[in-house]
């Protein structure tokens, strides 16, 4: 069964999410990352220069398949034949397709409430069909919270 984790209360959920994707490619995994077309191309830009430090090697489900197997972040707005990469980030308002075939599933929550109320909707899907949900609230984190 998919592992689920909710990171809520995301001031900028771009810029936490390149920051998150950063995190997990330098830990070796492989990650699939699905929202709405257009939050996809701002994320697609946002990879490339959110840190003058770091790369994040990324490239949209439209690469060239020799591409999409050699990056370990792959950009699609329909996730499900990206099960392979093992880890799934949701930057979007809907209940990704296919999560049910990765190990991992990341909802990434912003503070704006309509963002708000979609997560807590995936959240209850998620529930009544029985997965166990982490939640992890970044408010808390910023403030230093334990």
């Amino acid at each position: 069964m998919t592992d689920i984790a909710f990171h809520f209360n995301a001031a900028d959920k771009l810029a936490y999410g390149c920051r998150l994707l950063r995190k997990i490619y330098l830990s070796g995994a492989k990650v699939a990352v699905t929202a709405e077309p257009a939050m996809l191309a701002r994320l697609d830009e946002l990879l490339w220069t959110f840190s003058a430090a770091d790369f994040v090697p990324h490239c949209t489900a439209a690469a060239s398949p020799a591409t999409l197997a050699l990056t370990p972040v792959v950009l699609a707005a329909s996730p499900a034949g990206y099960a392979q990469q093992g880890i799934l980030v949701n930057l979007g308002h809907a209940l990704p397709a296919g999560f049910e075939g990765f190990e991992r599933l990341i909802e990434v929550v912003s503070l704006l409430p309509e963002d708000a109320q979609a997560g807590r909707s995936r959240w209850k899907h998620y529930a009544a069909r029985g997965y166990t949900l982490k939640r992890h609230d970044l408010a808390q984190r910023a403030a230093g919270a334990p």
